[in-house]
Order: C-alpha cells, then sequence, then structure tokens
C-alpha cells in the first residue's frame, strides 16, 4: 500500500521476529497484527515500540482513509484508533467498522485525548469496543486488549458453533422432507414465548438452540420410518422414540450443549408424566422442553405429516388447548397461542430474539 511506510509502518513488527512472552495469537497460532491509526507520529511509534515488546505485530497509519485501506489489505486483528484525525475522523470509522459484516466485531479500542464523558459515550456508540485517555498506561492498555481479544475469541466461537447448529438443522430436514423449514419455525416461535415469559440472554438463546436441534436426532433413525404413511408398528415405533436420546448425544460435543440438550432430551415428554424418554411430569420438565413441546405438536398439526393429514389453525388451537395439563403445561398454552396470533399480526417480540431465531424465521418467511 503506498504511503504506508511513511506513515509509521513498523518493518520490524512485520518480520517474524521472536514471539513476546503475553502476546495474543491470531487463528492458526500466527503473531496478533494490530493496526494503529494515530496522526501524530510520535505517540505512533511509542504505541508500536510498547506493543512489539510484547510480541504483537503493529501496522500504523495516519489518517483514517489510509486506515481502512490498511484493513482491507492486511485484516489486523485489532484496532487502536485516536479520534481527532485528519478528514475522516474515528467515530466515522468506527461506523463504518461496524455497518461491514466482515468487520462487525474486529475489536477497536479507542485512545484519545478527549476524555469527556460525551465523547466517551459516543464512541461507544459509534462501535468502539473499549476507550482509554492520553497518556496511555500501558499495563492498563495490554489488560484492555487482552480482554477485547478474549471477548472476539468468543464470538467467533459462537458463531461457528452457529454454523454448526445450522447444518445439523439442515441435515436432518435433509433427511426427513416433512420437516422442512419446521425446525426454523419452531427457534422462532419458542424463543418468542419465552421471551414472553422473561427469559433473556443465555436462557433466551437456549430456548431457540434447543428448538432448532429438537430433532437432530433422527439422524440416527431409519429413513423408511421417517417417511413411512400410516402408523408405525410396536418395534418402528420403539425405534422412534429414541431420537430424543440420540440427538442428546450428538450435541453433547458442543460446548453450548449442557443449555439446550435437556431440550432435545426432553421435548417429548408430557405433563402428566406419559411422556418420553424418561417420564417427567409437571415442573420436572425443563421449561425450554415444555415450550418446544407445544410449538412442536402445533406446527405437525398444522403442516401435516406423512402419518397424518394437515389441519386447520382454529382445529390445532382446540386441540392444544383440550390437552392442557395432560400433554401441555396449561399455563404454557395460551402464551404461545397469544404469540403465534401477534405473529402472524406482524407485532414483533417483546425483546430483540436471538441471532438465530432471527435468521432462521427470516429465511422461512422468504420461502
Amino acid at each position: 500500500m503506498p504511503g504506508l511506510a511513511e506513515s509509521g509502518h513498523s518493518n520490524a513488527g512485520m518480520n517474524g521476529y521472536a514471539h513476546g512472552a503475553s502476546a495474543d495469537l491470531a487463528p492458526g497460532g500466527q503473531r496478533t497484527l494490530v493496526l494503529v491509526i494515530e496522526d501524530e507520529p510520535t505517540q505512533r511509534s511509542l504505541l508500536a515500540r510498547v506493543l512489539e515488546r510484547e510480541g504483537y505485530d503493529t501496522l500504523g497509519v495516519g489518517n483514517g482513509e489510509m486506515g481502512l485501506r490498511a484493513i482491507v489489505e492486511y485484516a489486523p486483528q485489532m484496532v487502536l484508533l485516536d479520534l481527532s484525525l485528519p478528514g475522516m475522523d474515528g467515530f466515522e470509522i468506527c461506523r463504518r467498522l461496524r455497518a461491514e459484516p466482515l468487520t462487525a466485531t474486529l475489536p477497536v479500542i479507542v485512545i484519545t485525548a478527549h476524555t469527556s464523558m460525551e465523547d466517551m459515550v459516543a464512541a461507544l456508540d459509534a462501535g468502539a469496543d473499549d476507550f482509554l485517555a492520553k497518556p496511555v498506561q500501558q499495563m492498563e492498555l495490554l489488560a484492555r486488549m487482552r480482554s477485547a481479544m478474549r471477548l472476539r475469541r468468543a464470538i467467533m466461537s459462537l458463531e461457528r458453533a452457529t454454523q454448526i447448529v445450522a447444518a445439523l438443522a439442515n441435515a436432518v430436514e435433509a433427511k426427513d422432507m416433512g420437516l422442512v423449514h419446521h425446525c426454523r419455525w419452531l427457534a422462532h416461535h419458542a424463543a418468542r414465548v419465552g421471551a414472553n415469559l422473561g427469559l433473556r440472554g443465555e436462557e433466551l438463546e437456549a430456548v431457540a438452540y434447543g428448538a432448532l436441534l429438537h430433532d437432530v436426532g433422527k439422524i440416527g433413525v431409519p429413513e423408511h420410518l421417517l417417511r413411512k404413511e400410516g402408523p408405525l408398528s410396536d418395534d418402528e415405533w420403539s425405534l422412534m422414540r429414541r431420537h430424543p436420546e440420540i440427538g442428546e448425544r450428538i450435541c453433547q460435543p458442543l460446548r453450548a450443549s449442557l443449555t439446550f440438550a435437556p431440550i432435545i432430551r426432553h421435548h417429548h415428554e408430557r405433563f402428566n408424566g406419559g411422556g418420553y424418554p424418561d417420564g417427567l411430569r409437571g415442573e420436572q420438565i425443563p421449561l425450554g422442553a415444555r415450550i418446544v413441546a407445544i410449538a412442536d405438536a402445533y406446527e405437525a398439526m398444522v403442516h401435516g405429516r406423512p402419518y397424518q393429514p394437515a389441519q386447520a389453525h382454529e382445529q390445532a388451537r382446540d386441540e392444544l388447548v383440550r390437552l392442557r395439563g395432560k400433554q401441555f403445561d396449561p399455563e404454557l398454552v395460551p402464551i404461545f397461542l397469544d404469540e403465534l396470533e401477534r405473529d402472524t399480526q406482524g407485532v414483533p417480540p417483546l425483546v430483540a430474539l436471538p441471532q438465530i431465531a432471527v435468521l432462521e424465521r427470516e429465511a422461512v418467511a422468504g420461502v
């Protein structure tokens, strides 16, 4: 990139000298590249020396336009950003980075002499991850950087887990044609009910993941059973009933499965204790599983299965009401039906749903 050397590009940081003991490593075991966008050459060089002593690679530029070009060309793992820059300021750089999917989670730490509360709030609102005042204390800077990198790794891990979950759900749907879009529909509507009940954060996300993967165990069920028209024999039904336990085992390698695996295992339990695989009753059944059980039964009724014809909404609604306290949690049935009506009318959920539920719902809406 023309002009980078004149703007403070540290050759030493790009030539692969021995790793510093406290440096973070980028994916693949490579050294972390930190882009310093700072118009003051002395400050830029000082930051570069501090970081390189700690084992980071650095790249320094003196204005916002060159900073954006360097991000595209060199793909740094972190940005240290001054707010007061010639031309494009640090606020605008943050906004542009957050607007692009490839840089939406790139850690950005603002380092500036502007220390007012208004500047801090404006920088965070624009998309900065952290805020440090000049003169920067070296130990604090390094600690903030390590914290930002841990958060980035957690986000990337979640993104990979989301991709794995989506692939598993797609595998189920590909094997059982009756489940096309079924899992996606459940993720959205189960999450709406969870939001109505006050679930937030990881609890709400677990409901969405559990709904999306509730039937993943059908990967281990012979395909001819999944597509068989008419009732199953006792032996066939016994084999089909194993899918919740198979699904739980499939998901165990996923670290987050501790939160949603109980939903997969117990979504066929019945409120009166007559379900499977463990015969749980009432509130012994995890809340997420009780939610998914209602949404699962409703969707099966209105869309039909090889072994049963589709029913009208009114019939499915009446059946859910009839089975309150027997098959389904009596308090959750009216909440599900209310959220279903609100969704049909285009009323948004009470809070923003987990990404997996929103994305899957949009996919279904576009069919």
